[in-house]
C-alpha cells in the first residue's frame, strides 16, 4: 500500500501564518526560512525543540520535518532534562533561542535567514513527527510518538470544531499562554496555523498586561488559548480585553463559576478542550452548557471493561486513557476523573480532583491541593495532606470550612499553609515538587 504524503501546510503562499508584534509573516516567507534552517540541521536526528519564541518553535519544527527528523518536545530546558533525552532517545542537537544552560548538545539558533522560494514539502503520513511527554505529575514523564498524519487529522478536526477554516469567516489569530512544547500548546499554536486558516501571535504574554497589549495588536477574530489557572489570574488582574471570539481552556476541568465570570467580563464564549498526551485533543464543550464532552469528528470514544478506549485517525493503534469516562447518548461522554485519582479511606471513596475543587471553592482560598501518601492502600492509618494558599486565613479556619463539605475521613492531616504552590508553566503540580514542598515546610 503506497505511503500517504501530506503537505507541510495546506495554506496559500500569501496567507498570514504568524504575527510577531506588528510584523505579519506569510506562508511563503515561512517556507523559505524553514527550508534554510532545515539545511543547517545535522543529517541525523532526533532534535530537541527548546525555542521559547513561538514562531521560532514553529520554524524549528518545520525545519526538522523537512530534514526528515523527529522533534522531541520538552518544556523543560534544564541540562538534566536534555541529558535524559540524549540517553533515552539519542537526541543529536537542540533547536533553541536562549542562552546555553550547560547543555551537552550543540544548539542551532533559528536566525530567520531567507532561503530561495520553496515549494510546499510533502511529508510521509507515517513519519514520526514528534515525541511528546506526559507532565510527570504522578511519576516520570512518559513518551508518546505522533505520526504526521495523526497531527494533521487532529488539526483539521479542531479547525472544523472551532470555526477556523477559510470557509468559516474572516481570518482568526490565536494568542496562547501555554508553551509550544506542551501537547496542548503544540496542537493549537503549531499545528493549527499549518492546517487551518488561523494565524498565531508570537510575542511576550507572561503578564495580564502583556496579554491585553498582544490582543490589541491582533486584527480580525481573536482566540485566547489558556489554562484555568491563567484564566483566573487574568480575571483577578481586571485588565480590560478587546473583543474576543472565544476563550479556549485545557489542562484541567474548568469550574463553571470561573467560566461564567470570564464570559460576563469579556463578552465571549468559554470553550474547553479535553485531551491526553497519549492521544492528543479529543473533544470539546462550552463549559456553561453542561458537563458533556463532544468528540471531534472522526474520533470515537468507547468504554470497554471499565476502560476508555479511543480510536484516533492517523494513529496505528487504539489508545487506552488514564481517565474514567461515562458514556452518554450520541457519542458524547462525561469525565469522571483519573482512574488513579480515587482514594479509599475508612470504607469511603473520594476523588482527589473533587476534593481539590471543594478546597479551592472555600472563600479566601487562592489555591490548594490534596496529596495522598504512597502507602495509602497498605496503611490503615494513612491520611491525606493538603497544601493551601489562603493569605490571612489559618489552617483551623480552612479545616472548619472543609468539615462542612467533606467526610471527616478525608480531612487533611496535616494541612500546610504555604505562600504558593510549585506549579509549572501550565499550572500542573508534580508529586516530586509537592513532596519537596512538604519536606521543606515541615
Amino acid at each position: 500500500m503506497p505511503v500517504e504524503m501530506i503537505p507541510l501546510t495546506s495554506r496559500d503562499g500569501g496567507d498570514i501564518l504568524a504575527r510577531r508584534g506588528e510584523e505579519a509573516i506569510t506562508v511563503a516567507a515561512f517556507l523559505a526560512e524553514a527550508s534554510a534552517l532545515g539545511a543547517r540541521l545535522p543529517p541525523q536526528g532526533p532534535v530537541i525543540n527548546l525555542c521559547a519564541d513561538r514562531y521560532l518553535a514553529l520554524l524549528g519544527f518545520a525545519a526538522a520535518l523537512i530534514a526528515g527528523h523527529t522533534t522531541l518536545l520538552s518544556a523543560d530546558r534544564s541540562a538534566r532534562r536534555v541529558q535524559e533525552l540524549v540517553a533515552s532517545h539519542a537526541a543529536t542537537c537542540i533547536i533553541g533561542d536562549g542562552a546555553d544552560a550547560g547543555w551537552s548538545l550543540p544548539c542551532i539558533t533559528p536566525d530567520r535567514a531567507h532561503g530561495a522560494a520553496s515549494p510546499v514539502p510533502a511529508i510521509a503520513g507515517d513519519h514520526l513527527a514528534v515525541i511528546a511527554f506526559t507532565s510527570g505529575s504522578t511519576g516520570l514523564p512518559v513518551a508518546h510518538g505522533k505520526p504526521w498524519a495523526s497531527l494533521v487529522r487532529h488539526a483539521e478536526a479542531a479547525a472544523l470544531r472551532f470555526g477556523l477554516r477559510r470557509a468559516d469567516g474572516s481570518p482568526a489569530t490565536i494568542l496562547a499562554t501555554v508553551p509550544a512544547q506542551h501537547m496542548y500548546g503544540f496542537e493549537t499554536t503549531i499545528m493549527l496555523p499549518l492546517h487551518s486558516a488561523a494565524a498565531v501571535f508570537c510575542g511576550p504574554n507572561f503578564y495580564p498586561t502583556d496579554i491585553t497589549e498582544a490582543l490589541t495588536l491582533m486584527p480580525g477574530r481573536r482566540i485566547l488559548v489558556t489554562t484555568p489557572l491563567q484564566l483566573r489570574g487574568q480575571l483577578e488582574a481586571a485588565a480590560p480585553l478587546p473583543a474576543l471570539e472565544a476563550v479556549i481552556s485545557a489542562t484541567a476541568p474548568l469550574a463553571p463559576e470561573l467560566a461564567a465570570q470570564a464570559e460576563q467580563a469579556w463578552g465571549t464564549r468559554v470553550l474547553e478542550i479535553y485531551g491526553a498526551t497519549e492521544a492528543g485533543s479529543l473533544a470539546s464543550r462550552r463549559t456553561l452548557e453542561g458537563d458533556a464532552w463532544q468528540p471531534y469528528d472522526g474520533i470515537t470514544v468507547a468504554i470497554e471493561d471499565g476502560a476508555a478506549i479511543v480510536d484516533v485517525p492517523g494513529l496505528p493503534h487504539r489508545v487506552s486513557l488514564a481517565d474514567s469516562l461515562d458514556s452518554l447518548p450520541e457519542g458524547r461522554f462525561r469525565l469522571l476523573g483519573r482512574r488513579s485519582d480515587i482514594v479509599k479511606l475508612a470504607g469511603k471513596r473520594a476523588s482527589l480532583a473533587g476534593l481539590n475543587r471543594i478546597l479551592c471553592e472555600i472563600e479566601g482560598v487562592r489555591d490548594g491541593v490534596f496529596l495522598a501518601p504512597d502507602d495509602i492502600e497498605a496503611d490503615p492509618g494513612a491520611r491525606l495532606s493538603a497544601f493551601v494558599v489562603a493569605p490571612g486565613h489559618s489552617s483551623e479556619q480552612i479545616t472548619a470550612a472543609l468539615r462542612r463539605r467533606v467526610e471527616s475521613a478525608f480531612l487533611p492531616r496535616p494541612m500546610l499553609m504555604v505562600s504558593a504552590l510549585p506549579r509549572d508553566a501550565l499550572g500542573k503540580l508534580s508529586r516530586q515538587a509537592l513532596t519537596a514542598l512538604r519536606e521543606g515546610t515541615a
